[in-house]
């Protein structure tokens, strides 16, 4: 199993990725850390989960991805609970998205994976069916991690085979985020759900008038390969076995993009990426460089980075956000449950993981901490009580997912198949070559559909 897990897990480069479940919303206490029909007996004893000693004291080890904005809010969550249960305290261990992966990858084949840790939804199929995280279901029975705010829809969506293994921490959707000082230069007028052609006019636009270039997200595609595969008849990228496409074609207008976009100069070099980290929003070509043939007008990314995207920007930088674009909008936009948390089965205290859980769920006062930044509360309590604490641009991404991405979207694919990372890399891999002028669109299309199809094949065995 372990060589199986390094294999799985440590070729991730996928994009990096997002409320609703009940309680005492308003209420930051012991009783909030432990919400349930019977509050006070679960937050002294644990709500009796069955096979498991009460916990509530000691060390846990709490791991996640993420940037400078979210590490700082998240420890501080974290701070606010131990002082709420004394005797219980964190060892919070942040990562960027490649990396964390290849940590949890090790951590798997040593047994020692952290007792709390941020799972993707990619991976959630995976890392059940290693038999790697806790059926969360006891403790949602027992109501030590109360869910009775939540949409079922997002509870199922951490589901494998009738069992919760995970907890949405917010709603999310695929964001465009974009410098509206430089479309305002450039007098483009950026609308919501552009087909791709529209996206490549503007980006000639946006070159020609300010020579600032374009980055779609060299290095993590995949998701918006995805994306882009959805709006042909609602197909997938990954079905049981093989791909999900009728044929080759179906990746030539992707890998087009970075074709045409490289040789006729209105998209980023790949060179200029070989010092930065892929996934970073601190490094990312939208908000980092240092002219306009280093710098991007545009990120693909997820809505519940805007907040970060936004802290990162230079003074005098205007962002505002939109879709990706799609052949067909309303097949490729989605709703996605943002950065789930699980509790390992190497934790040395279950019943305080899944506290921990129901407190990020339920309390007002760490939602307050927190604000957003994974993405819109689940409870639907704590966002409505929430939103007045908002910022700006967090009150804008909840408009853009009720507004903009809710009445133009079809339900999310399910979790990726085994084979999906090796997918992915080579993904890259293709991209790469088409960016250096190794391969055309074509061909890189048909490799993809060829290789592709044995790795899943062969993954399925």
């Amino acid at each position: 199993m372990k060589k199986k897990l390094a294999v799985i897990l440590a070729a991730s480069t996928m994009a990096a990725s997002l409320a609703a479940c009940g309680g005492s919303g308003s209420s930051g206490g012991t009783e909030a850390a432990g919400t349930a029909g019977n509050k006070e007996t679960t937050a002294q004893t644990g709500g009796g989960a069955p096979a498991q000693e009460a916990g509530g004291e000691g060390l846990l080890t709490v791991a996640w991805w993420g940037n400078q904005t979210r590490n700082e809010r998240t420890q501080a969550a974290l701070d606010k609970y131990s002082e709420l249960n004394p005797g219980v305290s964190f060892d919070g261990q942040f990562s960027e998205w490649s990396d964390y992966w290849n940590k949890l990858a090790t951590a798997a084949a040593g047994h020692s994976l952290p007792d709390v840790l941020q799972m993707d939804y990619a991976y959630l199929d995976q890392y059940v069916t290693n038999n790697l995280l806790v059926d969360l279901t006891p403790y949602i029975e027992d109501g030590t991690l109360n869910v009775d705010d939540c949409s079922q829809d997002i509870i199922g969506s951490g589901s494998v085979g009738g069992k919760v293994y995970s907890i949405p921490i917010g709603i999310n959707a695929p964001a465009m985020v974009y410098n509206k000082t430089i479309t305002a230069q450039a007098g483009v007028e950026i609308k919501d759900n552009m087909t791709l052609d529209e996206f490549v006019e503007v980006s000639k636009k946006i070159y020609q008038e300010t020579g600032c270039k374009t980055n779609m997200a060299y290095g993590v595609s995949q998701e918006i390969l995805q994306a882009m595969i959805r709006g042909y008849d609602g197909h997938v990228l990954f079905d049981n076995g093989k791909l999900g496409v009728d044929s080759a074609e179906e990746f030539i207008p992707f890998f087009k993009v970075y074709e045409e976009g490289v040789k006729e100069g209105w998209y980023i070099e790949p060179g200029v990426f070989a010092e930065l980290t892929p996934g970073s929003i601190e490094q990312d070509p939208l908000v980092y460089g240092s002219s306009p043939e280093t710098m991007s007008w545009v990120a693909f990314c997820w809505s519940n980075q805007f907040a970060a995207f936004n802290n990162a920007a230079p003074e005098g930088m205007e962002l505002d956000l939109t879709t990706w674009p799609s052949k067909d909008p309303k097949l490729s936009n989605f709703l996605k449950p943002a950065q789930l948390f699980s509790v390992s089965v190497d934790s040395k205290d279950p019943v305080t993981g899944a506290r921990l859980i129901d407190y990020w769920t339920n309390s007002l006062d760490c939602n307050q901490i927190l604000l957003a930044e994974r993405g819109v509360p689940i409870s639907s309590k704590v966002a409505e009580e929430l939103a007045p604490s908002l910022s700006e641009s967090d009150q804008k991404v909840i408009s853009f997912i009720n507004e903009v991405v809710t009445p133009n979207s079809s339900q999310i694919n399910p979790p990726y198949p085994n084979g999906s990372s090796e997918v992915s890399d080579l993904i890259n891999k293709l991209e790469e070559k088409v960016c250096y002028g190794e391969l055309t669109a074509e061909e890189a299309a048909e490799q993809l559909f060829t290789e592709g199809n044995k790795i899943m094949a062969e993954k399925a065995k």
